[in-house]
């Protein structure tokens, strides 16, 4: 008598308490799991990045379920996917997202595509979203804990990506998971999220940005022209900062706008001056879940910043570009973050901002 085969699944395991639970889920469900940790970033100057913790935290979890694992360097790719566009990009004046081309173009494409080589079914991630399918067609759509949804970051993600990908945390809200951590004797239950770049660990991005911006010094202007500063350069600066800029006068200031052409920073002496709202953005590169676009315009809602409340929107296709429309002004739209459109809860895609 023949016995049928368990599905595999590898999951990309940070050594956190999401990942190391969707491991667990998936085990219980009847996969044969693999816990696959991925070694993206260990240069020396981010050394206060936690990787040598995160690896121990992985292997003992990997233990503790009785899994198998897997130690997978893709730091090579990381630099020239994902580290080359962040740097890049500062380097044109704009704002880029590194969590969106890392998941799209290393844990959705470079990961999936090693895993399905080496046997899985499929891969899995501890992302807080949902995944449906509808019409032979895969959704996204925000998890059932909306303070950690991370829909967001997964908006570039494409049909063959979803149809070999898992994310069994979504249904859960974040007690919930530490619980299930608990309940099963894993150390890392009450093990503190990860926050801020995912490579760079504790060291202040500033500093990490230097070792590849030269500094290129120029004047600040408040919004009527007058000069109130100097600046180092424009690409440490992102547009709404407050903080860093070291103007002086007792007063805060926000940077509305960088003018690239005359090397000046523009900023606002409050953070309501209309100089840092918008009605509207454009995108000329946007990545629709469903593999097509919807029927447009589309009214529909937007968020253009992780766990910014959702926006109402309208949606229109001028010759290749969208253009995205509020209701309502925006505060700090900001070039090179991601605009993504979200209906009825349901995760539709995202665009670059380039306005």
């Amino acid at each position: 008598m023949s016995t049928k085969k368990k599905p595999t699944v590898f999951v990309a395991m940070s050594g956190g308490v999401d990942s190391s639970v969707a491991a667990l889920l998936l085990k219980q469900q009847g996969f044969e799991v693999t816990g696959v940790y991925m070694k993206n970033w260990s240069d020396p100057l981010s050394a206060e990045c936690p990787w040598q913790k995160d690896i121990k935290d992985f292997l003992n979890v990997c233990r503790k379920l009785g899994i198998k694992q897997k130690i997978e360097t893709f730091e090579e790719e990381y630099r020239r996917k994902v580290v080359n566009y962040l740097i890049s990009g500062y380097k044109k004046g704009i704002t880029p997202n590194p969590d969106m081309l890392c998941n799209r173009e290393i844990k959705f494409k470079l990961f999936l595509d090693k895993a399905r080589k080496m046997g899985a079914d499929y891969i899995a991630t501890g992302h807080y979203v949902i995944k449906k399918s509808k019409k032979d067609k895969f959704q996204l759509w925000q998890s059932r804990d909306s303070q950690k949804d991370q829909s967001y970051f997964l908006s570039l993600l494409n049909q063959n990506q979803l149809k070999y990908s898992l994310f069994p945390v979504g249904q859960y809200q974040k007690s919930d998971i530490r619980k299930i951590a608990k309940k099963a004797g894993l150390t890392v239950h009450n093990k503190k999220d990860s926050q801020g770049i995912c490579f760079i660990g504790k060291v202040k991005f500033r500093n990490f940005l230097r070792q590849f911006v030269k500094p290129k010094p120029g004047i600040v202007k408040n919004t009527e022209g007058k000069i109130v500063g100097k600046h180092p350069g424009l690409s440490f600066f992102t547009i709404g900062q407050r903080h860093g800029l070291n103007i002086g006068g007792g007063r805060p200031y926000f940077v509305v706008k960088k003018i690239k052409s005359t090397n000046t920073l523009v900023v606002a002496e409050n953070q309501k001056d209309k100089h840092l709202y918008s009605r509207g953005l454009k995108t000329t590169s946007f990545s629709w879940i469903a593999g097509q676009a919807p029927r447009l315009p589309l009214k529909c809602r937007a968020r253009i910043r992780y766990r910014q409340p959702l926006q109402k929107c309208t949606v229109k296709k001028i010759k290749k570009q969208l253009y995205i429309t509020f209701d309502k002004p925006q505060r700090a739209v900001t070039p090179g973050q991601f605009v993504v459109l979200y209906k009825g809860g349901q995760m539709l895609g995202g665009g670059e901002i380039s306005i």
